[in-house]
Parts: C-alpha cells; structure tokens; sequence
C-alpha cells in the first residue's frame, strides 16, 4: 500500500511532537512549562497562518489594482481617439461621390476594427429605452417613430470597454 503524503501542518506538528518528547525525556520540565511552551507555539502558528493569508490576499488585491489600472489607461486612450472617429463619421456621412470617399471609409472601418479588437462596443441608442447609465440627453423632441422616452436621435456614439462605460452617448429623446 502506498504511504499518504504528510501535509507541511503535520511534519511541523511531528516535529514539534519529537523534539518535545526528547526535551521532556533529557530535562524533565514540569507540565506547567511545557502547556505555555504549547501555547506559545500555537500563537506562532497561528500567526505564521494569518501571515500566509495576509500576503495571499496582498498578491490578489494587487494583481486586481494592476488589472483595473491597464483597463483605466486603455480606456483613456481611446477617449483621446473617439473625437477624431466622430469627425470621420460626419465627414463619411456627408461625403460626395468620390473614389477617395471609398479609402476613407476602409479607414474608418479599420479603426473600428481595432475598437472592437480591444473590446470597445459601442453603445446602441438608437430606438433604445432612454437609460442616463448609457445616454446623456441635451433635449427632447416630437417624433411620430418613436414612443415617448425612447432615444430619437444619435448627435454622439456612446462607447464602453468592457462593462465599463468610456462614453456615453448623446441623445435626443421622443417626448
């Protein structure tokens, strides 16, 4: 039959049990000496565990700060960017029919690309509930398609990274 491996909490409670038995067999202590030195080492056990647990929870809570700090700094670069894919938009949207137009727009669908390779979604408003999580209104207007409360129109893209909203998008909202 194959021997059960001994956890680290044995061999020290083992070696502990020895050691203790070879004192008590040399010296004699009395039982009052060797119940505090007991206590003692179950302090320190004690202790030494809350030590393991402590640093284990240190590693995680840091391993999470770094992994939200990458998701801010991504998150605030795109930002920076978001602007310049709103001006192509309009300028695409208003385009004349130019063989150019057509380069242009293999750009912008490359940006896109690169939104969504770094999980940036962009926020569907359009027709949607009106939710102040996701839009940000500037006014209400009459519209026959659309039931009151619902998002009108789109004057800005709204955009997330993640479960995280970057930006959120500018709406008009049907009265």
């Amino acid at each position: 039959m194959a021997k059960k491996k001994k956890s680290k909490k044995e061999e020290v409670e083992e070696t502990v049990a020895e050691t203790v038995a070879e004192v008590v067999e040399q010296e004699m202590v009395s039982s009052e000496e060797f119940e505090s030195v007991m206590v003692a080492l179950a302090e320190k056990e004690n202790d030494i565990l809350r030590a393991r647990a402590d640093f284990a929870n240190y590693k995680k809570r840091v391993e999470r700060n770094r992994v939200q700090e990458r998701q801010d700094m991504k998150g605030d670069i795109i930002k920076r960017f978001l602007p310049v894919m709103d001006d192509m938009l309009r300028a695409l949207q208003n385009a004349p029919e130019d063989p150019w137009v057509e380069g242009i727009q293999l750009i912008y669908r490359k940006l896109e690309g690169v939104l969504d390779a770094e999980n940036i979604t962009r926020i569907e408003a359009e027709g949607a509930e009106f939710d102040p999580n996701f839009h940000e209104a500037i006014g209400q207007v009459k519209s026959d398609e659309h039931e009151s409360g619902q998002v009108a129109e789109v004057l800005q893209e709204g955009y997330m990274l993640g479960e995280r909203i970057i930006r959120p998008a500018v709406v008009r909202v049907a009265e």
